[in-house]
């Protein structure tokens, strides 16, 4: 078994309508600015625990998002609403000197929130986030080639949503699929503290159906609206690019469009083709190296 992470507080605050779960450490260094960490869909705050280890003398907070974790699971579960979310939380808890880091949608999150409250951050990473080019928010049928039905069903919808305990969900996973890259470590921390406890075992503690909800309320919003006021300097790591089979549930490569740091004023473009869509669960000292950068 792998050890936890150690001095991480969980907290909760109430935010646009929710209950928010986070988790928090190094409150003593608050003034010295906070990282904050939001994750991707359908993963938790405590996936980042490899790279929290790394960051040592830093007030670091990690966010449940809404539906996920140890959140409220109440919609809507559109994007725009996660992005409210996170800048609602940052100045309810009256965060300043930010430095953020998103994964996957959380990095779609972060730009929101950083073009809606921006004087309360420092610089973002964006770890390959969702945002695809431009000319796909034009099209409302964008993520239409992902669903499997008639009926407009995302796949994962159909995820296994019951193990009969955190060992047997880790096996589950365990080498197979997008987690087969994945450090076993993360892994672990993915399986102990993604899931709900019940009479009869575990179940996931973001909902499939939930999951595939966040999934279809991704082509609403238009992010570039935003993007190009956004003043900080924003790092943007981009794995492998990404090479679908539509109806194959598989998010290795990455969604990123390729020259999305040229649309911020301070962009940076990264390029990691050696990692796959999950970086921050392959090389956790690359996301600590890039939130530690200005140190």
């Amino acid at each position: 078994m792998i050890n936890p992470v150690d001095n991480l507080v969980k907290k909760f605050v109430a935010v646009n309508g929710v209950q928010l779960c986070y988790f928090e450490t190094g409150e003593q260094f608050r003034v010295n600015g906070t990282i904050l960490l939001i994750h991707a869909t359908g993963f938790h705050a405590r996936c980042w625990d490899r790279t929290i280890q790394l960051l040592s003398g830093r007030h670091v907070v990690a966010i449940d998002m809404r539906g996920h974790g140890r959140s409220d699971k109440v919609g809507p579960f559109t994007w725009d609403v996660f992005g409210v979310d996170v800048a609602e939380f940052v100045s309810i808890l009256d965060l300043d000197n930010v430095v953020a880091a998103g994964h996957s949608f959380g990095g779609h999150s972060v730009c929101q929130a950083v073009a809606t409250v921006e004087d309360r951050f420092q610089r973002a990473l964006l770890i390959d986030p969702v945002i695809l080019a431009p000319e796909n928010y034009a099209r409302p049928d964008t993520h239409r080639h992902v669903r499997l039905n008639d009926e407009d069903e995302h796949p994962v919808a159909r995820r296994r949503n019951h193990f009969y305990s955190v060992q047997a969900m880790y096996d589950n996973y365990h080498g197979k699929g997008s987690f087969a890259s994945w450090r076993e470590d993360v892994l672990w921390d993915y399986c102990r503290f993604g899931c709900l406890v019940d009479d009869e075992g575990v179940t996931l503690a973001c909902p499939p159906k939930v999951e595939a909800a966040i999934y279809q309320g991704s082509s609403g919003c238009d992010i570039y609206t935003l993007i190009g006021d956004i003043k900080i300097p924003v790092t943007i790591l981009r794995a492998e690019l990404s090479d679908r089979t539509p109806g194959v549930m598989d998010f290795s490569g990455s969604p990123t469009w390729p020259l999305l740091a040229s649309r911020f004023e301070q962009g940076t473009d990264v390029y990691l083709p050696h990692l796959t869509h999950f970086i921050p669960m392959q090389e956790p000292e690359v996301i600590a190296q890039y939130l530690l950068a200005a140190d």
